[in-house]
């Protein structure tokens, strides 16, 4: 079970965007390496110069979210409203998602 889900309320604790916090879009995983990171809503922003398409006529500048490693985020505690660590707690069959203050986290897609 991830640690982190599409949908969750995350803290960056480090890099350029340390402090802020945004939901997370999408994450990306690599099979050949340790490389998995996160693409988190009006972070880390990039821009990139796209030709002219059949989606996009004009082309142009087009600015969108960058992603950030996901050893650098944390997910915010529901309870105390902080970055927190994860364990993965199994209770009646079902695994879940524990915060150090003991709540469940529940991702919000």
């Amino acid at each position: 079970m991830e640690r982190i889900r599409k949908g969750d309320l995350v803290q960056v604790i480090a890099g350029k965007e340390k402090g802020k916090r945004g939901r997370v879009v999408k994450i990306i995983h690599k099979t050949d390496s340790n490389d998995n990171r996160v693409v988190i809503e009006r972070l880390q922003m990039v821009k990139r110069h796209t030709k002219p398409s059949q989606k996009n006529q004009q082309g142009g500048i087009v600015e969108k979210e960058g992603s950030v490693h996901i050893s650098n985020v944390m997910p915010i505690d529901p309870q105390t409203d902080k970055p927190t660590r994860v364990r993965v707690v199994t209770k009646e069959g079902a695994k879940q998602r524990v915060a150090k203050s003991g709540a469940v986290i529940e991702a919000q897609s």
